[in-house]
């Protein structure tokens, strides 16, 4: 008998404020460095995806989020050569308290605003595709297979 597969899962927040998207720059992380990505991070042993994004936000850039206030609007299971397959969860938050600063200096070196339709060219690949996919209101996507 097989192995059950597990999976790593990782959430991601889609921060939209008068028709720009909020993204950070990894830096220092040995992932995609120097390159755009949405406020992330994995989910933890014995947390719900939602509190998971809600966390994210709190750490990275030091916002609060209300549960009430966040729709899954993606979902992707992404695959990238070499490393192990993940599903990632796209929440867009329509409201949050505070204003968003780079609280993670040591993996983040720019917090910007950017217009939606006009994205740094420099954006990781998947995150990317998913915005697309959003735009869109395609609900679940596959990227890397």
């Amino acid at each position: 008998m097989s192995e059950r597969h597990r999976s790593i899962v990782d959430v991601h927040l889609v921060l939209v404020e008068d028709g720009r998207i909020l993204l950070s720059r990894r830096h220092n992380t040995g992932y995609e460095d120097g390159r755009y990505h949405l406020v992330s991070g994995h989910l933890e042993a014995g947390e719900s995806i939602v509190d998971a994004v809600v966390r994210e936000a709190a750490e990275e850039i030091g916002i609060g989020l209300a549960a009430d206030d966040l729709d899954c609007v993606h979902v992707m299971h992404h695959s990238n050569p070499g490393e192990e397959a993940r599903v990632g969860f796209f929440f867009r938050a329509w409201a949050w308290t505070g204003e968003p600063v780079n609280r993670e200096p040591e993996k983040c070196s720019d917090l910007a605003w950017f217009p939606l339709d006009a994205l740094p060219r420099n954006v990781i690949a998947y995150p990317a595709e998913a915005l697309r996919h959003i735009a869109d209101g395609v609900p679940f996507s596959l990227h890397g297979w």
